[in-house]
């Protein structure tokens, strides 16, 4: 499902301020695969999510989804391919539209747009089940202004949104980071339960170590632009936090000092 081969990418290359983000990433998704993502900051894990989304432009190597080459296509072509949650739960979504105005938008995302603007019976249908779906009766407010909305109702808001074509591969990046323990317990079994039952190819960021294992069939840890470790199937299973950090520091060669995912 997706392809990366020797993707590197430097920012501000050539001045004081040069950063060598991910260097020489090859990488292979296969269709249904849950990867959790893990690593301290600055590891390149956000990067990665948005050089396959094309917001960054990589430096060298190629992206294949689902077999076609996107290296070089937009982001705005790209998300006819993808999905996409961010951490900011205000970004998915337009404050000033309605609900069921930013799902008509979702839903006709990658699609020709003429001058016809409406949406259908049938579409406002589903729009409801979806949302009913939630459990947050977000279905009997769907022409309320998504600005009202809490944080965790916009983040399930943008997943809905994000799932609503059902995208080729789910970026979710760090997409409960801003909410707070319940609403993102809450957010996280939505997601799961969205992955699993339409069997969507997935990666998702997180700085949780117990998240990065309870969620997903793979797991990857991130350091210093590089992939460290790929633990998967029943090998991703047996693995406890305690390995994680044994397993980070043989990678590394140092302890891991990232507060966050210490004490996540």
């Amino acid at each position: 499902m997706l392809t990366i081969a020797g993707l590197t990418k430097t920012f501000n290359r050539g001045t004081p301020n040069e950063k060598s983000a991910l260097t020489d990433i090859t990488l292979s998704v296969g269709r249904g695969d849950f990867v959790t993502m893990i690593g301290g900051n600055g590891a390149g894990k956000s990067t990665l999510l948005n050089c396959v989304a094309g917001v960054y432009p990589i430096d060298a190597g190629e992206i294949r989804v689902d077999g076609a080459s996107v290296t070089r296509w937009s982001e705005h072509r790209r998300a006819a391919l993808l999905g996409r949650v961010f951490q900011d739960p205000m970004m998915g979504t337009a404050s000033d539209m309605t609900i069921e105005e930013n799902l008509a938008l979702a839903n006709r995302r990658g699609k020709r747009r003429g001058l016809r603007w409406g949406i259908a019976p049938g579409e406002r249908a589903r729009y409801r089940g979806m949302l009913a779906s939630l459990g947050l009766g977000l279905e009997s407010r769907v022409t309320s202004k998504t600005g009202l909305l809490s944080g965790g109702q916009r983040q399930a808001l943008t997943l809905v949104m994000a799932i609503l074509q059902t995208p080729k591969l789910l970026l979710l990046d760090e997409h409960t980071a801003a909410l707070d323990p319940k609403t993102a317990g809450k957010v996280l079994a939505l997601t799961d339960e969205f992955i699993q039952t339409d069997g969507l190819t997935a990666m998702m960021v997180t700085h949780n170590m117990r998240h990065a294992l309870a969620y997903g069939n793979r797991l990857l840890m991130m350091h210093e632009g590089r992939i460290i470790v790929d633990a998967r199937g029943e090998d991703k299973r047996r693995l406890k936090v305690e390995d994680l950090l044994g397993l980070f520091e043989r990678a590394s060669g140092h302890a891991l000092e990232n507060d966050r995912m210490l004490l996540s």
